[in-house]
């Protein structure tokens, strides 16, 4: 607080592991943000066994002077959930961005949402768009700043991790992510954010995401469809009971994850083979 004004601050939330070749990109994205907001930068190395940690601590005395101060916490292998809420717990930021350790933003990624927060104070959770891709639910594209619902959510999980910006106080209402959760912990946080809040998507491409790898099967958490599926059909059913579907939508919405899944083997095998 300054002269009794309460200067906005923007907390970046990094969970790593393994992490090494790509977590300094990451670092740097938000290094170079062009907003004048203060922003801190949360990392939590989730037990790497890479060379990760020293590239962490060469950014933290490379930027020592900079006015974006980088905490660092070290913690054994417990899951991306436990490294997710380390950060979120030490926040302090009026706003929270989530961003992944091999995904990097564009320089006015933060610049632009708070930018739509201010004109749409009623806004309390905001993605974007990632890696110039147009999204779709059943076909149809969002091509305007789009209030995402509960159903919307279980048909097709969006908007990705790294575009996420929330109000701080979302956090201190609902908690964070669910630490039994070792895959689907996106889709179980997106959906108790959405149905308790005013949960928009931006359809504007300012996030680079996976360093060039694709969405899902190749490495990673995304590596494991069958971990994943399970995972996603827990959120669905947990929706259901919690009432926020009913049982019509649930058992369509089911069947069509299911088809979803087999697609997505098809097309990672097909990958594997060079098909």
């Amino acid at each position: 607080m300054e002269g009794g004004v309460v200067r906005m601050m923007v907390s970046v939330v990094i969970p790593m592991y393994n992490s090494e070749d790509t977590i300094k990109n990451a670092i740097d994205s938000v290094m170079n943000q062009s907003t004048q907001v203060s922003i801190e930068i949360h990392i939590t190395n989730d037990g790497s066994t890479d060379g990760g940690d020293q590239v962490v601590r060469a950014c933290i005395n490379e930027y020592q002077h900079s006015p974006i101060p980088i905490y660092y916490y070290e913690q054994e292998n417990k899951g991306v959930s436990v490294a997710r809420n380390v950060g979120l717990q030490n926040a302090k930021g009026t706003y929270i961005a989530m961003l992944d350790a091999d995904d990097v933003w564009s320089a006015t990624k933060l610049a632009r949402q708070l930018e739509v927060f201010h004109q749409h104070p009623e806004i309390d959770f905001l993605g974007c768009a990632r890696n110039g891709e147009a999204t779709r639910i059943l076909g149809k594209k969002i091509d305007t700043l789009h209030r995402v619902t509960v159903k919307e959510l279980l048909i097709k999980m969006y908007p990705q991790t790294s575009t996420a910006v929330f109000k701080r106080v979302l956090f201190e209402q609902l908690g964070g992510y669910d630490e039994e959760l070792r895959y689907g912990e996106d889709s179980d946080f997106w959906v108790r954010y959405c149905a308790h809040s005013n949960f928009y998507y931006l359809p504007e491409s300012l996030v680079y995401t996976g360093n060039g790898k694709p969405h899902f099967g190749y490495s990673g958490i995304s590596a494991n469809l069958k971990a994943m599926q399970i995972g996603c059909e827990k959120v669905l059913k947990d929706a259901k009971n919690q009432g926020l579907i009913s049982s019509t939508f649930y058992h369509g919405v089911y069947w069509y994850s299911k088809l979803k899944y087999l697609r997505r083997i098809l097309l990672t095998k097909a990958r594997f083979y060079g098909l």
